[in-house]
């Protein structure tokens, strides 16, 4: 049976649960708002727009989304109904294939952007010193870190 958590712990990790549900929640408000985008809409359209020639080929972008391969192509063909992207065979890999941003679908991010960073300053940011800042900064790269290695670690075939 696993150990319970000390009492600061514990009100560490509700604190931070609830807090990052509101977070998500508010800014997906936001963003639907003033762009009619869903958070995982702008986070693909980011980056795409990042991207060599704005277009990743779908397994990448599945797994910096951290989509399975199902809810990825469900996503991309939503978008693509809108406009905001194109999928297209992989010039090097017909077998593959990439989702690439669209004429539209930079214009949308474009358009969209002040609004999310905006949110993003009113609800986290300017609420943080420039210590919590760093602090956060330093907290999540690592847990980042943590967790794609873990992830990376369970789906390589262990050697037999």
């Amino acid at each position: 049976m696993t150990e319970s958590l000390d009492p600061e712990r514990l009100a560490c990790w509700r604190a931070y649960i609830e807090a990052s549900q509101r977070l998500f929640t508010q800014l997906e408000d936001d963003l639907r708002a003033d762009s009619e985008l869903s958070f995982a809409d702008y986070h693909v359209l980011v980056l795409l727009s990042e991207a060599p020639g704005q277009r990743l080929r779908m397994g990448e972008l599945a797994g910096r989304l951290v989509f399975s391969p199902s809810r990825l192509t469900y996503q991309i063909s939503s978008m693509q109904k809108r406009g905001l992207v194109a999928r297209e065979s992989c010039p090097d890999d017909r077998r593959g294939s990439e989702a690439v941003l669209t004429a539209a679908g930079l214009l949308t991010l474009r358009e969209a952007a002040p609004h999310h960073r905006r949110s993003a300053r009113t609800h986290l940011i300017d609420d943080l010193d420039d210590a919590e800042v760093a602090c956060l900064t330093r907290v999540f790269e690592r847990l980042g870190r943590r967790l794609r290695a873990d992830r990376d670690a369970s789906s390589t075939p262990a050697d037999n």
